[in-house]
């Protein structure tokens, strides 16, 4: 990566932080939020999947928008999104207004997600892909690691306080974006037309047989199964030990600090040295493994050992997945990435309704759930991507649109 693409790619991770600063201080108080307006497992899993629809159907279209218009307005208008959605959750009084700002958020912060990861694209070769997409999400992960701590104690006197700071964070984050951040897409390398304008069945079902057909669908099992864990984590530890935002806060720490750390230092020179395929196997193998052990946590310092050691096993899985996706892609690279974020969000909308569901019913369900899930994920990777993994780098399809 030369000095140049360094140097946006630092500037895009550091006005992310504060996005994800701002985000990171809200996720230990949504739960409680819930319960606070009389929800519960059922709710809270429509809740997430509400915004994740909104995901699925905007993403696409914001990452072929990208293609025409460029990053950095699109980036713009996804800051602004997390902005809004902040600002109207901390003011929500009734259940049917949290849904609403959930709604909102998940059209305009989408933009955000589709835009930054072509963003690296457009600014990393491809055997620098893997570690600028690590850098990228390692620095956002520094938000993550601060942000729930500050949340869960800024929460405990107020559950509305944390969305209200979150929504000036994204106001300071859209200021650092619009002076400090260069366009990547030059006008001469943009797209007058993009295929993947609207997401359809048909358009997904096509891209299934495309040559990342297997890695799309591994987006989309993986991010059912790890929601399996993040949509109801919250009420788990609220339920089974009585934890409030401070306790829940610095388990999120935890999380987000063992995935910053993982993704900073491990993930380009793992995949420099092993290549994609490899550690996405031992990604899903330990995902399987680490749902299990964390049902037999039950103090607070082994829930945070196991707790880390389960997010260590997933840390690489989305980022090595999407780097895998970028390289075998021929078509823009807004394009691939919004694909790419349509599987995921097709995996958080149906994992939290299912996770929500089976919570109510036994709080020990969903990490067994999610258990099975991985495992299947592992075993697709086994019988079915090892048999490119010595093949050349083949090309995209075009996807009907």
């Amino acid at each position: 990566m030369n000095a140049g693409s360094r140097r946006n790619v630092l500037i895009l991770s550091f006005t992310l932080i504060v996005v994800m600063l701002g985000f990171g201080m809200v996720i230990p108080i949504f739960p409680f939020f819930i319960e606070k307006l009389g929800a519960g497992g059922r709710e809270l899993g429509l809740l997430v999947a509400a915004g994740a629809l909104l995901e699925f159907i905007c993403a696409p279209i914001w990452g072929s928008v990208s293609d025409r218009t460029g990053r950095k307005p699109i980036l713009m208008i996804g800051v602004v999104g997390y902005g809004i959605f902040s600002l109207l959750f901390g003011l929500s009084t009734q259940v049917w207004m949290l849904f609403a700002s959930r709604a909102l958020s998940g059209i305009l912060s989408s933009a955000a997600s589709a835009a930054s990861m072509a963003y690296i694209s457009d600014s990393t070769s491809q055997e620098d892909r893997s570690g600028g997409i690590g850098i990228l999400g390692a620095t956002m992960g520094l938000g993550t690691i601060i942000g729930p701590g500050i949340g869960g104690w800024l929460g405990a006197d107020s559950l509305s306080l944390p969305f209200f700071v979150s929504a000036g964070l994204a106001l300071v984050a859209l200021v650092l974006i619009g002076l400090l951040l260069p366009e990547s897409l030059p006008i001469e390398a943009r797209q007058r037309t993009s295929k993947a304008r609207v997401v359809q069945l048909r358009v997904l079902w096509s891209a299934l047989f495309s040559p990342i057909g297997v890695l799309l669908f591994l987006l989309f099992l993986a991010s059912f199964g790890l929601m399996n864990f993040e949509s109801v984590f919250g009420l788990y530890a609220a339920d089974r030990f009585g934890y409030g935002p401070e306790r829940v806060g610095g388990i999120l720490m935890v999380i987000g600090a063992v995935s910053t750390i993982g993704k900073a230092t491990l993930v380009g020179p793992l995949t420099r040295r092993w290549g994609e395929v490899p550690i996405i196997k031992l990604s899903l193998l330990g995902s399987t493994i680490g749902f299990g052990v964390l049902l037999l946590a039950n103090t607070y310092p082994t829930i945070l050992l196991v707790t880390g050691l389960f997010i260590l096993s997933k840390t690489f899985l989305r980022t090595v997945l999407l780097s895998l996706a970028s390289k075998r892609a021929t078509t823009g690279q807004g394009v691939t990435m919004g694909l790419g974020t349509a599987f995921i969000s097709l995996g958080r909308i149906i994992g939290p309704i299912w996770a929500g569901l089976l919570f109510d019913v036994n709080l020990s369900y969903p990490y067994l759930s999610g258990a099975g899930t991985m495992f299947v994920g592992f075993l697709i990777s086994l019988i079915l991507i090892s048999r490119d993994s010595g093949t050349a780098e083949p090309e995209l399809s075009t996807v009907p649109g």
